[in-house]
């Protein structure tokens, strides 16, 4: 199995548990493995036989910015429904981080993997 990746894809969105995180956006950075064969699209240089980075980053911008989720792991389980879902992908490692969370360290998140290798 092959990887496409994006890293450090960063979301402003409404997301959190107390009133004042949900009085204005914050920013989420994502962090994906998607898993796929390459080869197809390698042999025929064809974009359209591989993983589009910038249609499932577009998604991913998308669907984030429109949703307004309490918990992380509620929006790291929907981002992978979605992904897995609109683009065929049968394995994916999810990394959300919420930097500046918590005073006491860099960033927090979860990290979530879904599907068969």
């Amino acid at each position: 199995m092959d990887i496409v990746y994006i890293r450090g894809l960063q979301v402003d969105t409404v997301i959190g548990i107390y009133d004042f995180e949900r009085a204005h956006h914050q920013t989420l950075v994502f962090d994906l493995e998607l898993g796929t064969d390459i080869r197809p699209a390698a042999a025929g240089d064809d974009l359209s036989l591989t993983l589009n980075y910038k249609a499932i980053t577009e998604a991913v911008e998308s669907f984030v910015k429109a949703s307004e989720y309490a918990l992380v792991e509620t929006l790291a389980e929907r981002c992978a429904e979605m992904i897995r879902t609109e683009f065929g992908v049968q394995w994916l490692r999810l990394s959300l981080s919420k930097p500046g969370a918590m005073r006491q360290a860099k960033d927090v998140g979860i990290i979530i993997e879904r599907g068969q290798r």
